[in-house]
Parts: structure tokens; sequence; C-alpha cells
């Protein structure tokens, strides 16, 4: 019972940290490096941005590329990128990220982020939909 107590509040203490400034501009600044790497086929650099169970799954940064250019070209070549909100879903912390793809469209991508050992962010998982909201 200790533990799952303990569990249920090192989420909610994840979830709050999140909302401060600092978080914010880290978790940020890691999509900002993920997307900047993809528009420069930096497999690596995008790669290096990915939570340690992205990384397992995929193996290289070759595979992770691969898999980020077939499904999903809005992220891997987004025209415009515009944070939107930074929430909190069932304990997980989500960024939204309005795209431009590269077909002109609008998408939603949400961005699973988990915080490190060592207190920074990764991206744990992307989930992309459409959007009615950029570049109106």
């Amino acid at each position: 019972m200790r533990i799952v107590l303990a569990l249920v509040i090192g989420l909610i203490a994840g979830a709050a940290q999140a909302q401060t400034p600092g978080d914010r501009a880290a978790i940020q600044s890691v999509i900002t490096g993920q997307l900047d790497a993809f528009q420069h086929d930096d497999a690596a650099g995008a790669f290096a941005q990915a939570s340690p169970m992205i990384q397992e799954m995929f193996g290289t940064p070759g595979n992770f590329l691969t898999m980020v250019q077939s499904g999903y070209p809005p992220v891997y070549r987004s025209k415009q990128s515009v944070f939107a909100g930074l929430d909190q879903e069932d304990g997980r912390i989500v960024q939204r990220v309005e795209l431009v793809g590269p077909d002109g469209r609008d998408y939603l991508a949400l961005y699973t982020m988990e915080q490190q050992p060592d207190g920074s962010w990764k991206i744990n998982g992307c989930q992309l939909t459409a959007s009615e909201k950029v570049g109106a």
C-alpha cells in the first residue's frame, strides 16, 4: 500500500513540477530540438530527445527516423509549430503542439513527456490528429 501511495505522490509531484516555467521551457526545448533534428535528417539528434522506452523500442536512430518519416510526416517536416497547452492527462504530462504539415494541413501533436531521474525531460510518445486551429 505504501508503494502505491508513493507512486501516486510521485506522479502528482511530477505533474506539479511540469507546471513550473522552467519545466515548461525545458519541455518545449526538447520538442523543438527534436523537430529541428527532423528538419535536418539528424537521426541521432532526434533519437536523443526520446525517452529510454522509445529508444529501446526502436533500437537505433535510423529505425526511429524511418518510423517518423513514414508514420508522422507532419512532425517530420512541419512547416510551422506553435506550442499550445501543457496538460496533465491520466497522471502524464502532455504538451500540445499545433503543426502545419508539409501538405499545408493543420495537425495537433500531443507529446507525452517523461521526466528523467536527473530532472531532464524526454519525449515518451506522440499522438497526431487533424486540427482546425493552425494556419488561419
